[in-house]
């Protein structure tokens, strides 16, 4: 059902059973997939791709040009995929010539009053609370957790499966499988709770584990700590994918807490 008080552009792409509330605006080049519903007062910018089975709050603005004095109008895109919740008030830009896109994975929760930059990647089944805010270029593995009132720098990466605690200035690429927490941002151990949840046997967590603690508890440098996990863990696809995130960083990864880097005193 689309209420006769809601605008669609003739050039706009609608599947079936999208039902839109009044006073929603839907701007050209734009594609809703089937069982989307978009609530009152959204508005739906050019270049936008939105799939099936979504929930689009009221207030959402989605697909505006990129806040980059770069940009001069190229065609560039926002792609959302299935089923995900996106709150009221909920920003997304579209991309830049960087990516050419904004893209947001499946079984996503955008939460309240969040913004995310052009360019950026999300992937699936992460959650953004309430009023995260994701400067342009910023990266977003799968299952990643943002508590709210979070700001994350451009071009930072966060690495899958990582929980970031509410109230975080994100700096630093933070890796995959940890909690970061405190200020600044630290490492504060391994997701373990998450990785349960999503299956993850003991011993599996306990080797991420074993990884974390050569990386921030044996009182080796970055580049000595990555050689000694190569030669004396066993191969893992969780161990190389640690070992390639932080090797490919290009921000450098976040630290472990001391009394001496704190703030809070």
């Amino acid at each position: 059902m689309i209420h006769p008080h809601t605008y669609i552009h003739p050039n706009a792409k609608l599947a079936t059973n999208v039902k839109i509330d009044p006073f929603t605006v839907i701007h050209p080049d734009v594609e809703i997939g089937e069982g989307t519903w978009i609530g009152s007062n959204v508005t739906i910018m050019e270049g936008t791709r939105i799939g099936k089975n979504c929930m689009i709050f009221p207030g959402a603005v989605l697909g505006a040009l990129p806040q980059d004095r770069k940009y001069t109008g190229e065609k560039t895109t926002v792609e959302i995929g299935d089923n995900c919740v996106i709150r009221e008030f909920v920003t997304i830009h579209r991309g830049t010539t960087d990516r050419w896109k904004t893209v947001i994975g499946n079984n996503c929760w955008i939460l309240a009053y969040t913004h995310i930059g052009h360019d950026c990647i999300i992937g699936n089944n992460c959650t953004l609370s309430n009023s995260t805010q994701l400067a342009g270029h910023v990266v977003l593995g799968d299952h990643v957790g943002m508590g709210g009132v979070c700001a994350v720098h451009q071009f930072v990466h966060i690495g899958q499966h990582a929980f970031i605690a509410g109230g975080s200035l994100v700096s630093k690429d933070v890796p995959p499988y940890i909690k970061a927490a405190r200020t600044p941002l630290s490492y504060s151990g391994v997701n373990s709770v998450g990785l349960k949840r999503r299956g993850y046997s003991i011993e599996k967590i306990n080797h991420i584990l074993d990884i974390y603690r050569i990386i921030y508890n044996k009182g080796r440098n970055t580049s000595q700590a990555l050689e000694f996990i190569e030669e004396e863990l066993p191969a893992s696809d969780e161990r190389d994918e640690i070992v390639t995130f932080i090797r490919e960083s290009g921000r450098g990864i976040i630290k472990r807490f001391t009394k001496g880097n704190s703030d809070e005193d």
